[in-house]
């Protein structure tokens, strides 16, 4: 783990997350440079995910509200070998929607992460989880005139996944890679604790994808998901981005200086 302080920390809590089988050939063009898709047993994923935003800072710093809000993004899985020689599994962004500019405006200049700013609510009704009660998270956006929507119902305890699961995959990335405009791509760190999930029963994805995610997309996150489940959430830290071709350039320089 990184010795730096975080650029930001805040909580995710109530992940609703949605699961789908995609066409590698659909995602391979969004691949940023120096890593490759990452697959669960063979299989190319894809995920929606709804989640709340909270006690946001930026550097020990919050922002008069932008503390507490809703996030829902289209993700996808990647990994690339460090310094270490460690796979690290990570996440890539497809969309990502929130309703605060300030926010996407911050991602957009620190990470040129795909923000888009709309009008957001969501719907909890998780009292009694703890004793495994039924569950609802549900997250809504307005876009193109209408409003689009996730939920998912949940029975019985939360757990930490098992081992090599569906659940473990989906849930287990601590990097970030981004594209860069010219090409080049960054990386950056996100710590958190391991994080219990409820299955889900039901899966609701009420939502034109053809306008908020493109053509490619509306013909694969259309049906039912593969998978869905609730994670907890915990507190998190994100880490600044470095750029791969520094990182890369860095090591050469450690590398020769040692040969010396």
């Amino acid at each position: 783990m990184t010795t730096e302080r975080p650029f930001l920390t805040a909580a995710w809590r109530h992940l609703a997350m949605l699961n789908y089988e995609v066409p590698r050939s659909l995602l391979e063009p969004l691949v940023p440079a120096g890593t490759e898709l990452d697959t669960f047993d063979g299989a190319v994923l894809a995920s929606v995910v709804g989640f709340r935003f909270l006690d946001t800072r930026v550097l020990g710093i919050a922002v008069p509200g932008h503390r507490d809000f809703d996030e829902v993004n289209l993700r996808f899985y990647v990994r690339r070998r460090g310094e270490d020689e460690r796979w690290r599994r990570a996440v890539v962004f497809v969309r990502e929607l929130v309703p605060r500019r300030a926010v996407a405006v911050v991602a957009r200049w620190c990470y040129n992460e795909p923000y888009t700013v709309v009008p957001m609510r969501h719907e909890l009704a998780l009292e009694g989880k703890g004793d495994g009660a039924p569950g609802r998270a549900a997250y809504f956006w307005q876009l193109g005139g209408r409003w689009h929507s996730l939920e998912v119902r949940t029975v019985g305890g939360a757990a930490l996944p098992q081992q090599s699961s569906e659940a473990e995959f989906v849930t287990d990335h601590y990097w970030g890679y981004t594209a860069q405009r010219d090409g080049g791509c960054k990386e950056y760190q996100v710590v958190h604790p391991p994080w219990r999930v409820w299955q889900a029963v039901s899966a609701e994805f009420d939502c034109d994808v053809h306008l908020v995610y493109g053509a490619g997309f509306a013909e694969c996150l259309t049906g039912p998901p593969r998978s869905a489940f609730l994670a907890e959430g915990s507190e998190v830290s994100v880490y600044r981005g470095r750029r791969l071709d520094e990182q890369e350039k860095l090591s050469r320089r450690r590398t020769a200086h040692t040969d010396r």
